[in-house]
């Protein structure tokens, strides 16, 4: 009898001592949580979140740049703050939170100041995202589009002269993926798949470095289809405005080796 009271003494004192850990645990969770949500000044916020983006926390400094436009919505920072917890979400590399951010900005404000800049880092957050010409190339159509806006809505905006640039930079990488799936064609010998591709540069990346190569293409099947007239045709834009190119000469010799002129 004695030695099962010993027991339940035992029992009872080890489910105290759990019941008065959790209570404690408990008290500990409320009160981080009361400190997290805890009110603060527009200035404590924003200089929080601008000291985390000065020490290369971008994480904090998104999280705290949100706390600005939660506690403050209806204060001018709070737009901006749309705008800088983007930046550091771009910077940490979390690119569908800027992506999501930028976009709900734009999709607010899009008569604001601060419209061609969200427009020009939406583009420059896809822009980081380019991969190899062989894959998916998603994050240069994004980035193109916008760039391309950005010259049409911003022309005069400090933005633009990049946009410009960019935009060279991209229809080069998508142009070069052209190329590349015209020349599996041509591998393949399916020369009416390999022309569309050929074509598509010519007709819509005219200004790429890819242009000469896929005028020669053209010369080239043409020629193999046994349309000659149609293979002289694009010889002369090439020469005519390639007359320097490597592809003129290649599709000179190649013309001449046909005997089509």
């Amino acid at each position: 009898m004695l030695l099962n009271f010993l027991y339940i003494k035992h029992f009872l004192k080890i489910g105290l001592a759990l019941f008065l850990f959790l209570l404690l645990l408990s008290c500990a969770s409320n009160k981080s949580t009361e400190t997290e949500y805890i009110e603060r000044s527009l200035q404590q916020i924003y200089g929080s979140a601008l000291d985390s983006l000065l020490s290369s926390d971008y994480e904090e400094a998104s999280l705290e740049f949100e706390e600005v436009e939660r506690q403050h919505p209806f204060s001018e920072w709070a737009k901006k703050a749309i705008i800088m917890s983007a930046y550091s979400s771009y910077k940490n590399r979390d690119h569908i939170k800027a992506e999501v951010n930028l976009n709900r900005f734009l999709n607010l404000y899009p008569a604001s100041d601060l419209a061609a800049y969200a427009q020009y880092l939406l583009g420059i957050n896809y822009f980081a995202q380019i991969i190899e010409i062989t894959r998916d190339q998603t994050s240069v159509t994004k980035s193109l589009e916008i760039f391309k806006l950005i010259l049409d809505r911003y022309p005069n905006s400090n933005y633009a002269k990049d946009a410009y640039f960019k935009i060279i930079y991209l229809e080069n990488k998508l142009a070069a993926k052209e190329i590349n799936i015209g020349m599996t064609y041509l591998g393949l010998k399916k020369y009416i798949s390999a022309l569309k591709r050929f074509k598509f540069v010519v007709n819509n990346y005219q200004t790429t470095n890819y242009t000469p190569e896929a005028l020669h293409r053209l010369v080239e099947i043409y020629l193999i289809l046994g349309l000659k007239e149609e293979a002289l045709v694009n010889a002369r834009v090439l020469g005519y405005n390639f007359p320097s190119s490597t592809w003129y000469k290649l599709s000179y010799n190649l013309l001449k080796k046909k005997k089509v002129f």
